[in-house]
């Protein structure tokens, strides 16, 4: 694994450790680990070696959402009291899967490409789900339309989100305002800001 994809995978386990503490986007917290084998189905092998010691405070690399929620789309105010009756719970299998593609950073985008050696958008975030034992559809358009949905203000780490006005890129979500993605003919695989991008639908896998 490349150091890029070390990096890239440490910042996406510690949105996973954050998340699944129940501190996401509230406030300072600092995380030291996190057990995969909490979240994944029982039987699954990871397809690459993933560290999940998080030695560091995650407040270092992690701020809150309404640091770089403006500029890309709309949605409610409302706190989170008035938002838990409506929103999904976060999901600890995207959470890894989340991870799981971090380690993937820096390999090359193809069009039609479902991995391991390439990926295009949809076939990364396609791979990385299925290695935890959740099934999701191949192009874009398709992983508008499944899982749940999910309001712009209760983006969470793991989410997919399907980019553009006419729904023809997705990535998924890494915390600090990124996306981790694989981008375009000529780009590896990685993180890009998310107001780079309208977006066209936020959905949670399970």
């Amino acid at each position: 694994m490349t150091s890029s994809a070390r990096a890239t995978a440490r910042l996406c386990l510690a949105a996973a450790a954050i998340s699944l503490a129940g501190v996401v986007w509230a406030g300072p917290a600092t995380a030291t680990s996190l057990d995969l084998d909490d979240v994944l189905p029982a039987g699954t092998e990871l397809p690459v070696e993933v560290s999940v010691d998080l030695p560091f405070d995650v407040t270092d690399i992690v701020g809150p959402l309404e640091d770089v929620s403006g500029g890309f789309g709309s949605g409610s105010a409302a706190g989170p009291a008035a938002l838990a009756s409506s929103v999904p719970i976060s999901s600890p299998r995207a959470l890894a899967a989340l991870s799981i593609a971090g380690t993937q950073v820096g390999k090359p985008y193809e069009w039609g490409a479902t991995g391991p050696i390439a990926y295009d958008c949809s076939g990364l975030v396609q791979w990385a789900f299925r290695q935890v034992g959740v099934s999701l559809p191949r192009t874009t358009y398709q992983q508008a339309r499944a899982g749940s949905p999910v309001p712009i203000s209760a983006l969470s780490p793991g989410d997919v989100v399907v980019l553009n006005r006419d729904g023809s890129h997705v990535g998924i979500y890494a915390g600090e305002g990124m996306v981790l993605n694989a981008y375009d003919r000529g780009f590896p695989v990685g993180l890009t800001p998310l107001n780079r991008f309208a977006i066209f639908a936020v959905r949670r896998f399970y």
